[in-house]
This record gives structure tokens, C-alpha cells and sequence, in this order.
């Protein structure tokens, strides 16, 4: 007996020590486990958390009297929370501005169309090599969701989306899904019949089958064998119930709230999915990104590069011809070099001037060192290592590519009798600005953005007339200033002026400095800022066109045609004649996203066979 007074606590303290540990191991899986499945269940719609639960505890859900409201606010959460996504992605225009936008379309009558703005999806990390697109869109009365408007909405993805779009090829899975939706409708008001517990047990048993097959494909060769016994076995299912007298308010509303959920299913992957698409539009490809890096790495690799005193003078020699590139894509930046000196008439005379940041300055330097165009010679600027006169040395520097503006507009008292327009213009970015000051010893250049190719000789610019003016620029007269008045404040302006687009852009930095464009650029920028005018990018869209008001002389339209990063329906005649193609848009030639049969006009400037191209798979 004195033994087993002691026996017992000791065994009862083991137990203890052991059911501790077993809960402790237990809970150690659980909480990954819940984790898990709490990151799972924020991705997807509620309709497919359905098909992934059990049979049986799906079929409860539906016994349930609010069971598709429910469903219904988790799809609407779920569809917040991908908006408040796109929101970070991109700037947003003011309160105000929208608040005076919408006052003065409702007091317009007779005229131009104002455009009203709301935001649109931006990212703010615009300066990767594909550059940024500022989207904004006009205020729309009604609800229309023909694709003009989804273009309005959702930009580039929405034409993407038209031009990828398949044919429903699955027919039998559409019938299995249709049957599927019939009889959630109608099991509620059949097991509520105490006489038709037979039809109620077949038909859960039925609903229960095809959630299970529907879980599993979702293509009519991944069907099992067999599918088409039970189809019919469901289709005679449902001729039963049909057939019994039952409320039809009640399968009336289960329809509905079915129709209901699949409608903000829909609604939530349309917008996940052009989420998506910003995203990857403005995600730099993995193979560019590795041909960067590699070169980065090959460059400190390699001995010193070896630079002749005879360029450094071409550099600053201001009777050759120009060409300054901002651009931070190594291959982007190439092929506007290459097309440019392929088509000119004489190369001997041509310098070009890459802009780029610290991190790809090195890649840059390597490729056009190792890299040559027939005489022409390029030099390779790091924008965060330059030492600006008049510039205040505790700011850095940093590279801004041009900034991209979608503007969408249409009349205000009959919206569906006036078609919605979108256009997309672009204009010079900060960077651009510093021009004169980055080159001080040069009294003309020619700036070309990095998603052009050229198709002519370019030498008729450095003698083209420009009557006094500072800026040459194709002019883009479906979008004025005048519909732009809200957006642009209370400065004088004439109205009637077109908006301009850069891309192939003439610069005279005589007159440039002699107006001081720059001082009044940054001066604009600052009275912006102090007034919380908003994101920088769109700061930059008032300043740019403020600055050159009155300043820029027009070229005739046959040298620049635009829209081929965003435009399916560009006559093929008027690309082949015009001396340059502009990749304006989200869908840029070397992204998987970009517009396949523009995309060859592009290529065909590449050199495919260099081993970095190889050794990174690029292959765009």
C-alpha cells in the first residue's frame, strides 16, 4: 500500500505530461493548417470554396434561407479588397478636382464634351522599362457594360481580353453546370414535402455527384464515363420535380439568389483578372531582368572599357545630330538605336545619349560598348551620378521615363447617342526637363522614347523649320486643352490647342534656356505640391502641357503614327508609311502581353542570336 501512494501521483503526473505534449503537437499542426486554408479561402470566389467542400456540408448551405446573401457578401468583400488593390497600384486625382469636374460637365450643354475624371488604376512603381500609364477615366451616366465602357474602366485589358477570347468549347460541362443550377432551385421546396422524401434523398444524392464531377474538370475530355447515363438520370430528376405542386416564390428566389452569385463570381474574376493584367503590364519579364543582371555581372567581369578621346568630343560637338533615349531597358533602348541608324542615309554624324538609373547603368554600358551601329556612336549616362549646375546637390537625381495617359470622354446629355472615346497620350516626364542642363555644350536634340522603332531617315529633323517654337512634336488634336480645363486649373490657356505626344520629339535648348522652360516647369510642379495637387505623375501631365503652352510647333502626322501598345485596329498601309511606329500603351512589344501583329515590326530590330539573348530565353 505504500508503494502504490507513491505510484499513483507519479503515473498520473506521466499522463498529465503526455496528453500536454500530444496537445501541444496537435496544435502545432493546426495552426499552420488554419493559416493555410484562411490564405486559400481569401483567393478564391465563394462558388469555388463551394465546389472544393464537402458534398454534404455544401448541400446544408443551401438548406439554409440566407445562404446566397451570405455568399453574396463574401464575393463583394472579395471584390473590395482586389479594388482597394488596383487603388494602391495607382494614383488617384483629387477630390476636389473630381467634385468641379462633375459640376461643370452637369452645367455643359453646347460644345466639347468635358471629360469628368475618376481614378483609375496607376502603378506608382511606373519607372521600370516599360514605363507607367496614368489611366483616367470620364464619369459615365448609367450603367452600359458594352465594351466601350469596360475600356473606360479597365483600359488595355478590356481589348485584350476582346482579342483573346475563346469560343465555349466544353458543352457538356455547361449542361452538367445549368442542371446543376435547376436543382439547387428547386431541393429547398422538395424537401420541405414530407411525401417526396424518396425525390428529395435522389436529388441531393444527384447534386452531390455533380459537384463532386464538377470539382474535379473542367473540360468535357476529363469527363468520367458514363456522363451522359447521368445527365439523363438528372434531367428525369428534375421532370419530377417539376411536375409536384410546390411554391414557386421559393424556387423563384433560390434561382435568383444562383443567378445573383454567379453574376458577382463573374464580376469578381473580371476584375481579378484585369488586376492581373496591370500587374503583369508592369512587371519587368523575368528574361529582361536576367539579361540585366547578367550583363551587370559580365561588365565587373571584364577589363576596363577602353574610351577614345575622339568620342568624348563627339559627345560635345553640337554640329553632329543628336539623339537623347530615357530608358532603363537594355533591350528597348537597342532596337531604337538600331532602327534609327539602319534607315539612316549617313551614320557617321549620329550620337546617341542613353539616360538610365544606377541600376542598369552598368548592363547598358557593356551592351553598347560590345554592341555596334555601323558608325554611330553611343554613350551611356548614369542620371543619378550627374552634377547639374543650379541644381540643389542634397536632391538625387532620378530617372523618370515618359508619363502615359489614358483619357476617356463622351457626351454628357445623350451618352448613348455619342460613342466613348479613349485616347492615349504621353507626354516629357521630370528627367525631361533637365535637358538643357544635362547638355549644356548642344544647342539641338532629338528625343526618342524607348517603345518606338524607326522606318525612315530621321536627318530632315536637325534642318526642319520650327517658326521660334522650343518643342517639335505631332500634335494629338482629339483631346484639347478645353477638355481638359478642369484638370488643367485656373491657368490661362489657350483652349483650342491640341495636346502633343511625345515619342519623337524636336528640342530646341537655344530658345529652351532663353524662356527658362525648366525654372517654370519646376516652378508649376512646386505650386502643385503646395496645394496637394496630387500624385506626381499627375502633376506632370498639368506642368508638361502649362510649360509648352504656345511653344510647340507641329509636325506633320506621316512622321509618327501611334497606338500600337494598345490599338488592334491600326491600317497596315498607314503603318508601313510612317517613319515612326509609337508602342504608346500598356501592351509594349517585349512583354508576352504586347499585340502579336505589331509585334514583328519590332523584332525584326533585334539581334536573337547574341548569347545573352540565349543564355536568359529572351525571346519576345
Amino acid at each position: 500500500m505504500k508503494g502504490s501512494s507513491y505510484t499513483l501521483p507519479a503515473k498520473r503526473r506521466w499522463r498529465g505530461l503526455v496528453i500536454a505534449v500530444l496537445g501541444l503537437v496537435f496544435l502545432s499542426m493546426l495552426v499552420p493548417l488554419v493559416f493555410l486554408l484562411g490564405l486559400h479561402n481569401g483567393f478564391h470566389s465563394g462558388y469555388t470554396n463551394e465546389q472544393q467542400s464537402s458534398a454534404s456540408t455544401g448541400f446544408r448551405a443551401y438548406d439554409q434561407r440566407n445562404g446566397g446573401n451570405t455568399r453574396s457578401q463574401s464575393e463583394r468583400d472579395q471584390s473590395t479588397h482586389i479594388d482597394d488593390l488596383i487603388r494602391i497600384l495607382g494614383p488617384t486625382l483629387s477630390k476636389d478636382f473630381r467634385r468641379n469636374s462633375v459640376k461643370e460637365a452637369e452645367n455643359k450643354t453646347i460644345g466639347f464634351p468635358v471629360p469628368t475624371y475618376v481614378p483609375k488604376p496607376h502603378p506608382k512603381t511606373n519607372n521600370t522599362s516599360i514605363g507607367g500609364a496614368v489611366e483616367v477615366a470620364k464619369y459615365m451616366k448609367g450603367g452600359d457594360e458594352s465594351e466601350k465602357s469596360c475600356e473606360v474602366k479597365f483600359g488595355s485589358y478590356c481589348l485584350w481580353r476582346q482579342e483573346h477570347r475563346e469560343k465555349m468549347k466544353d458543352f457538356m460541362v455547361k449542361k452538367l453546370k445549368d442542371q446543376l443550377y435547376v436543382a439547387r432551385a428547386y431541393y429547398p421546396s422538395i424537401a420541405k414535402l414530407p411525401a417526396q422524401d424518396k425525390l428529395s434523398h435522389e436529388l441531393k444524392q444527384n447534386i452531390q455527384e455533380f459537384e463532386r464531377i464538377l470539382s474535379e474538370t473542367t473540360t468535357d475530355t476529363d469527363l468520367p464515363p458514363q456522363i451522359e447515363k447521368k445527365l439523363s438520370k438528372m434531367e428525369a430528376t428534375l421532370a419530377r420535380a417539376k411536375s409536384l405542386s410546390v411554391d414557386c416564390s421559393n424556387v423563384d428566389k433560390k434561382l435568383r439568389q444562383l443567378v445573383d452569385l454567379t453574376e458577382d463570381e463573374a464580376n469578381f474574376h473580371t476584375k481579378q483578372s484585369a488586376f492581373l493584367y496591370q500587374l503583369a503590364v508592369q512587371t519587368i519579364p523575368k528574361s529582361l531582368h536576367c539579361l540585366s543582371m547578367r550583363l551587370t555581372v559580365e561588365y565587373f567581369r571584364s577589363p576596363s572599357l577602353y574610351l577614345e578621346q575622339s568620342l568624348v568630343e563627339k559627345y560635345l560637338n553640337p554640329a553632329l545630330h543628336h539623339y537623347v533615349i530615357f530608358s532603363n531597358n537594355v533591350l528597348a533602348s537597342s532596337v531604337v538605336i538600331n532602327s534609327t541608324v539602319m534607315h539612316a542615309k549617313e551614320s557617321g554624324n549620329q550620337v546617341f545619349h542613353v539616360l538610365t538609373d544606377g541600376q542598369n547603368y552598368f548592363a547598358m554600358k557593356l551592351w553598347f560598348f560590345r554592341n555596334t551601329y555601323k558608325e554611330a556612336i553611343v554613350q551611356v549616362l548614369n542620371i543619378e551620378d550627374l552634377n547639374l549646375k543650379d541644381h540643389d546637390n542634397t536632391t538625387m537625381l532620378h530617372l523618370s521615363l515618359p508619363e502615359e495617359f489614358r483619357v476617356s470622354f463622351g457626351g454628357f446629355d445623350k451618352p448613348s447617342m455619342i460613342p466613348i472615346k479613349t485616347e492615349y497620350i504621353s507626354v516629357f516626364s521630370h528627367s525631361h526637363h533637365l535637358l538643357p542642363k544635362i547638355f549644356q555644350t548642344l544647342d539641338k536634340v532629338v528625343v526618342l522614347d524607348d517603345d518606338i522603332i524607326v522606318q525612315r531617315d530621321l536627318s530632315a529633323l536637325w534642318s526642319h523649320d520650327m517658326d521660334g517654337k522650343v518643342i517639335g512634336a505631332v500634335q494629338f488634336c482629339t483631346v484639347r486643352l478645353s477638355q481638359l480645363k478642369n484638370y488643367l486649373g485656373e491657368n490661362s490657356f489657350d483652349g483650342n490647342s491640341c495636346a502633343w505626344m511625345s515619342g519623337l520629339n524636336i528640342v530646341d535648348l537655344v530658345r529652351w534656356r532663353e524662356r527658362d522652360l525648366t525654372e517654370t516647369f519646376q516652378r508649376l510642379v512646386q505650386e502643385q505640391l503646395s496645394m496637394g495637387g496630387g500624385l506626381s505623375e499627375a502633376i506632370t501631365l498639368r506642368a508638361s502641357l502649362l510649360t509648352f503652352q504656345g511653344l510647340v510647333h507641329a509636325l506633320d502626322d506621316a512622321w509618327v503614327l501611334s497606338g500600337l501598345g494598345h490599338d488592334y485596329g491600326l491600317d497596315i498601309q498607314g503603318i508601313n508609311k510612317a517613319a515612326v511606329l509609337h508602342f504608346n500603351g500598356n501592351m509594349k512589344p517585349w512583354l508576352e502581353l504586347g499585340i502579336p501583329k505589331y509585334k514583328g515590326y519590332w523584332r525584326k530590330f533585334l539581334n536573337l542570336e547574341n548569347h545573352f539573348f540565349s543564355d536568359c530565353n529572351v525571346n519576345p
